[in-house]
This record gives structure tokens, sequence and C-alpha cells, in this order.
């Protein structure tokens, strides 16, 4: 994992990372569970290459769902992998399943 990449252990910690950040933020939501694995170890390193191109200009949290339940819920996640891009704290943008870099970077593009 690329240490561009924040990794907040629960919910209180999320929020001081989103808090302290200004700028838009690339928040991914994994899951612990067999099938979401796989999927959201290619996710771990597609946002860690874009939040490596993007340095200084993007900050990535990286939250498991179990751990960030009220930030999964504030931001209608429904499933693992998914991204959100955040601007001022408020979902501007989205993608669901493990998105190529290509889409990540699109994403984060469009909101720049």
């Amino acid at each position: 994992m690329v240490k561009r990449v924040h990794q907040p252990r629960e919910d209180a910690e999320f929020d001081f990372v989103l808090g302290r950040t200004e700028g838009p933020v690339l928040a991914y939501f994994v899951g612990t569970w067999p099938k979401a694995i796989e999927p959201c170890r290619t996710m771990d390193l597609v946002v860690g290459a874009v939040a490596d191109e993007y340095a200084g200009r993007l900050t990535a949290i990286r939250a498991d769902i179990t751990r960030c339940p009220a930030a999964t819920r504030r931001y209608g996640i429904t499933g693992a992998p998914s991204c959100v891009l955040l601007k001022d704290g408020e979902a501007v943008a989205r993608g669901t399943g493990a998105l190529t870099h290509t889409e990540v970077r699109e994403l984060v593009e469009t909101h720049l």
C-alpha cells in the first residue's frame, strides 16, 4: 500500500482526516468478506497509483466498511469496492466495483 493513502481504523479517524484535508478527497471503501478481497486489493493498487499521480492535489482515504460504518452509511455505500470523490465533505462523483486506473483518473479529473 502506498503511503499517500490514509487508512483510518474507525469513523472518528476517517472524519479527522477528512476535516484536516483541503481539496478533493478520493475515499474508497473496501470489504473483508471473501468475494470482496480480490477486487479490493486491485483497488489498493489503482488508488495508490492515482494518489501518487495527483500528490498535493488529491487526498486518498481507504476505509474498511466494517470499521467505518457511519462513513459507509453517510455516503450511501452498498458494496465493496466503491469510490466516492468528495469536495467539502460532499460526494460529487462515485464508482462501484473494481475500477480501472483510467476510470479512477476520469472520476478525479472531472472534478479537480
